[in-house]
């Protein structure tokens, strides 16, 4: 492919302690935690992916962009340099379009150092280093409602799964369901991004071509060679007090149902990396994680590389995870399309960004929605549904996973 020469530069500066202030309004870009992470203003290169193959062809476009880039990095730490913001649709066959988007300017914050990246054509003129923090515009609140499958007939879409489940069809299967919204003309992204970020201040809160959300699992780490997962697959809610919250986590601890489903996500996480790998190693037992609303099941994932592999590599191995489709994986991916009566987009799919060197992060799209230019708004939130699945329970979990993104626009 032909590719644009671009001149990248990165300098240190004085730490901007409020990466949200600098986001453009509408166009937000965005990958923090902890008030640490990238954000990123203006567009020097947009590349575009569709189809099966849009993962390993992004990985290939994202090779030749490093080939055909002039990198000044005195920094040479990680985030620093090019790199590029990503969001990849979930399913081979949706219409929406996966995206690797290489900003003009990023800003980046990490343990109290601070730098600036510009990015131009080469031979053209250099971008400005934004310095002003704009104040959040006018404030909104918009209602979530009921989409496509709406709750009695997502009700029955459990109960259809649990018998495909009992057919031995497949082994878990999640499902989803939408809401949708609409906001006023120019209204600030930012606000639901910074709700997100301080409700969830532990979760990676991302902003990428519309798609907004705070995840709590991430998909894969790639840093110098090593790498690592957080599985997230078991979910109960939060109890009334301390006492019944000690009980809630306990009981989902010794959960057969959650147990199993989380089982499933963790060998589909291994499975995937052990080509990539010289040895994996996993915590010993399942651990529970703690967020505001929800407590999930969790295994923590770390290797060594051994084959090159980018991380753009590696989420094209890794996706779909049990976690987000089910297992086996074609089968939970064909009783998907069949039982769920809409496009999932970019929701489950793979969020984050990669560098230069191919290193990055990136985390699976939940507890978000998708923005169009227009103002349309859509949510998911889905459930793994294994052998002894209830329908009223899975649809209360549904309400509960989409409690971060319901109150940020709400």
């Amino acid at each position: 492919m032909n590719v644009q020469a671009l001149t990248v530069e990165t300098t240190p500066i004085a730490d901007i302690r409020q990466l949200v202030l600098l986001l453009d309004a509408q166009k937000p870009l965005l990958w923090m935690r902890r008030n640490q992470g990238l954000a990123g203003l203006g567009s020097a290169l947009r590349l575009e992916f569709s189809g099966p193959t849009r993962m390993t062809d992004a990985a290939s476009a994202w090779r030749d962009v490093v080939a055909a880039s002039t990198v000044t990095d005195p920094l040479a730490r990680t985030g620093t340099g090019l790199l590029a913001f990503g969001t990849f649709a979930f399913d081979d066959e949706s219409a929406e379009t996966s995206v690797l988007l290489v900003p003009e300017v990023i800003v980046g914050r990490e343990d109290g150092l601070c730098w600036v990246t510009r990015i131009w054509p080469t031979g053209g003129t250099p971008p400005e280093i934004p310095v002003a923090l704009h104040p959040l515009g006018t404030e909104y609140r918009i209602s979530l409602l009921s989409g496509t499958l709406r709750p009695e007939a997502y009700k029955a879409a459990v109960d259809e799964a649990v018998v495909r489940l009992s057919a031995g069809e497949v082994n878990k299967v999640v499902l989803a369901r939408d809401l949708r919204g609409h906001l006023p003309a120019k209204s600030d992204l930012r606000r639901t991004i910074s709700e997100l970020a301080l409700g969830y201040p532990d979760c990676w809160t991302y902003a990428v071509d519309g798609l907004v959300g705070s995840s709590p699992e991430t998909l894969i780490r790639a840093d110098n060679g090593e790498v690592n997962a957080r599985v997230l697959a078991g979910t109960v809610s939060r109890g009334a007090d301390a006492a019944a919250d000690l009980e809630a986590a306990a009981a989902l601890a010794t959960s057969a149902k959650d147990g199993d489903e989380h089982a499933f996500a963790v060998q589909s996480v291994l499975a995937s990396l052990r080509p990539h790998t010289s040895h994996l190693l996993t915590s010993e037992l399942p651990f529970t994680v703690k967020l505001p609303n929800l407590w999930h099941l969790a295994t923590d994932v770390e290797g060594t590389l051994s084959d090159g592999s980018t991380s753009l590599d590696l989420i094209a191995a890794m996706h779909p995870t049990a976690a987000v489709a089910g297992t086996p994986t074609q089968a939970a991916l064909a009783l998907i399309r069949e039982l769920e009566p809409f496009d999932r987009g970019r929701y489950a799919g793979p969020v984050g960004w990669v560098g230069a060197d191919g290193d990055g992060e990136w985390a699976i799209a939940l507890r978000c929605a998708q923005v169009t230019p227009t103002g349309d708004v859509t949510a998911y939130a889905g459930c793994g549904i294994v052998l002894g699945s209830e329908p009223d329970r899975e649809l209360a979990e549904t309400r509960m996973k989409f409690r971060p993104i319901v109150e940020a626009f709400g």
